[in-house]
């Protein structure tokens, strides 16, 4: 395991090298955007808008969502180019099969990612004034929402694995993410607090916007909330992705595209 995951981290930082403009113009893209939203909503709004500590919730709200996205567009899409190059039945024949290898390519490329998204979040900051807080207990809940991006990218994995192409679906629920990223649901009355804790990456999330912005010690509770969260839409994912594997074996589907 260990040996097939710097395998896969040699990988990244190889295509990282050769690569460079492309992840200068992520950082770059996924930047502007965020101020063209930004400074779209204060056009509108006019003076009356006032954020206060919102700022702080919105850019970490951005930021995860950017993150997730694309965490959850990882397996899928890997699967596509896979299927497109006709090496995708090769990974499947891996001595330590389609799912170790899928979930260990995911966990090397978060390097690339996270470097990414702190790239754009220093930007973010400077330009916007924020200030955040970054203590080390934090990355505890970002695993909590790492478990369930993880667990969703498998799920539509799975789907890319049997139907081939879903972008037109990915283009679809691209935005749910936002909704539950950046959703203050520590604010919801406690019925709505029961079903904020069963939606996916939102219990962690909270526990970041927390940490990071209000500057609270870390809620234990929630946190094992989140982490309960995180790991059964993440078990879920893989039981559809093995699931999926087999029905795409049986119709001898696999190699196709």
């Amino acid at each position: 395991m260990l040996e097939l995951f710097l395998a896969e981290l040699r990988r990244s930082w190889i295509q990282f090298r050769r690569y460079p403009f492309e992840v200068l113009g992520l950082i770059i893209v996924t930047t502007i955007m965020f101020f063209g939203l930004f400074f779209s909503a204060r056009y509108i709004a006019g003076s009356a808008l006032q954020l206060g500590d919102k700022l702080d919730s919105i850019v970490i709200g951005y930021v995860l969502w950017t993150l997730v996205l694309d965490i959850m567009s990882d397996i899928a899409a890997g699967l596509q180019i896979e299927a497109q190059t006709g090496t995708l039945e090769q990974l499947f024949l891996s001595r330590f099969g389609a799912t170790t290898v899928f979930l260990t390519r995911s966990l090397a490329e978060l390097t690339i990612q996270v470097i990414i998204m702190l790239s754009s979040l220093f930007i973010i900051m400077a330009f916007t004034g924020s200030r955040l807080n970054f203590p080390p207990t934090l990355l505890l809940p970002l695993v909590t929402v790492l478990l369930g991006a993880y667990g969703i990218s498998f799920t539509l994995g799975s789907l890319a694995l049997l139907l081939k192409r879903v972008q037109q679906l990915f283009g679809i629920i691209q935005f749910l993410p936002l909704f539950l990223l950046a959703t203050p649901t520590e604010t919801w009355a406690e019925p709505l607090q029961i079903l904020a804790n069963l939606l996916p990456i939102t219990a962690g999330a909270e526990l970041l916007r927390d940490l990071m912005v209000r500057g609270e010690s870390l809620n234990f509770t929630k946190l094992v909330i989140a982490f309960v969260n995180g790991g059964i839409y993440f078990a879920v994912g893989l039981l559809l992705f093995r699931i999926a594997e087999r029905v795409a074996k049986r119709r001898g589907i696999l190699s196709g595209y």
